[in-house]
């Protein structure tokens, strides 16, 4: 299995539609940056959110998730409560080849500044707008900024295709279209 160079990722985006929009160089003015790395895509977090709160007093259970736990949000600037947490999606929309594995991993921006964004990997033939878990691990608020650089996608081609692909099990997240919850 080997890491995918810049030039790879833009053969894949342009030819076979894996990222969409898809920027070919990387955008770094007065922003935080995204689009083409040396070795991987800077992708963007969208104007859309999910922000936990405690109102309600809910218990966040994975098996049967309350949707009373999180307030929703839509903005260029989603300010995440002090120690809280919120859904966001990307803006970019991906359709992984059968024989690549791709992980995530935060900017250092964020961070630097106690923000952690955490995604599972996006498997073989899964297709979708990656829903971002975005924690603020600091006292304070913390503010992300929308339409700009959030996490980098790597990608990884493997020596081989996989017997069985995301696709292939009929996987619960497959070709999800905004902020997808936890589903059992």
């Amino acid at each position: 299995m080997g890491l995918k160079p810049d030039h790879w990722i833009r053969k894949m985006a342009l030819e076979h539609g894996m990222i969409e929009p898809f920027v070919e160089n990387q955008v770094r003015e007065g922003v935080l940056s995204y689009g083409v790395s040396s070795y991987g895509y800077d992708v963007r977090v969208a104007d859309e959110f999910k922000i936990f709160t405690n109102v309600y007093s809910t218990v966040v259970d994975p098996k049967g998730f309350d949707t009373r736990s999180m307030v929703d949000f839509k903005g260029e600037v989603c300010v995440i409560p002090p120690n809280s947490f919120a859904l966001a999606r990307t803006v970019e929309y991906f359709r992984i080849p059968r024989g690549v594995l791709t992980l995530c991993v935060g900017k250092s921006t964020y961070a630097r500044c106690g923000i952690i964004v955490n995604v599972t990997p996006l498997e073989p033939e899964w297709e979708g707008y990656v829903t971002l878990e975005i924690s603020n691990t600091t006292p304070l608020p913390a503010k992300i900024y929308a339409n700009e650089g959030i996490a980098q996608m790597v990608f990884f081609e493997a020596d081989e295709e996989c017997e069985t692909s995301y696709a292939d099990k009929k996987g619960k997240y497959q070709r999800q279209r905004g902020i997808v919850l936890p589903k059992l």
